[in-house]
């Protein structure tokens, strides 16, 4: 039986994980010359133990059913390995804004998934409009010009990505109750499955020192903690509202990419950062 949501723990929980990923796709594209395989394992083995640490390492938390287990494979790994396929098989600005649809999933996808959940317009238009500021800030006003066949591969793998998180955050709901520190077990088995991939799959590639500190970044924020503040955001909240807040992510995004590259905020981005916040502000209001 699902429990009473909690809105504003909920929200407080999905937006320090949102904030998290804010960083995911700079430090991504920084590490592109990784094998994504390998850069999904070597991640998410570095954010498994913060649940065996929530735990008190208590290894019997990590007793889960096989078929709660198989899900968080499925979200944790198939994602982030989709995730880094379209980052680098297509322009990472265009990427990201076709995987950002995993926000707009949530709010729309919410009713298949967890019956009993109804759909109403005020979700909708939030969704919408909070997609649209996305698109503005992602693509900085400039459109979808960018989109062409050569990197159908890239927004291929972005679409999934998209889907596998989306349905993954619903599901969650889905399964018997699980503690949030189990996700540990998630990043274990998905990371150790990455890195035998990657041992058949992939050639072998040195790391330097500046590659090790990216990785365990990203271990420890966007491949870790993120992970454990959302399923808990997830399992106090409403899904609906959680998925509308979720629109704040490419802004931060896109944000700290244009930090990187050296560039300011212009215009397009203040105007996406509004009809952003606006959807967040509408989506809470939806009962």
């Amino acid at each position: 039986m699902l429990s009473k949501p909690q809105p504003v723990k909920s929200r407080l929980l999905a937006l320090s994980a949102i904030t998290l990923w804010g960083s995911l796709a700079a430090m991504s594209v920084s590490l592109r010359h990784v094998p994504p395989f390998l850069l999904t394992g070597l991640c998410l083995l570095v954010g498994s133990p913060i649940g065996l640490a929530l735990s008190g390492f208590r290894l019997q938390a990590w007793r889960i059913p096989a078929r709660t287990l198989a899900l968080g494979v499925y979200g944790l790994f198939g994602y982030h390995f989709l995730l880094f396929m379209a980052l680098r098989h297509a322009p990472p600005v265009q990427a990201n804004l076709v995987q950002y649809l995993w926000p707009l999933g949530i709010v729309l996808m919410a009713p298949i998934f967890l019956p009993g959940t109804p759909l109403r317009a005020l979700h909708v238009a939030a969704a919408l409009l909070g997609f649209g500021g996305a698109a503005l800030a992602i693509t900085s006003g400039s459109g979808l010009g960018g989109l062409s066949a050569e990197y159908l591969v890239g927004y291929l793998s972005a679409l999934g990505a998209a889907f596998l998180w989306s349905s993954y955050s619903l599901l969650t709901r889905r399964v018997a109750h699980f503690p949030s520190s189990a996700i540990g077990l998630f990043g274990l088995v998905s990371g150790l499955l990455a890195l035998l991939c990657h041992v058949l799959l992939e050639p072998a590639v040195a790391l330097g020192l500046r590659d090790w500190g990216l990785i365990a970044a990203l271990g420890l924020g966007p491949l870790g903690a993120a992970f454990y503040l959302w399923d808990a955001a997830l399992k106090t909240g409403d899904a609906r509202q959680i998925g509308v807040l979720s629109f704040i992510t490419p802004l931060l995004s896109t944000s700290i990419l244009l930090a990187a590259n050296g560039q300011t905020p212009d215009l397009t981005i203040v105007l996406s950062a509004t009809l952003i916040m606006g959807a967040a502000v509408l989506g809470t209001l939806a009962k």
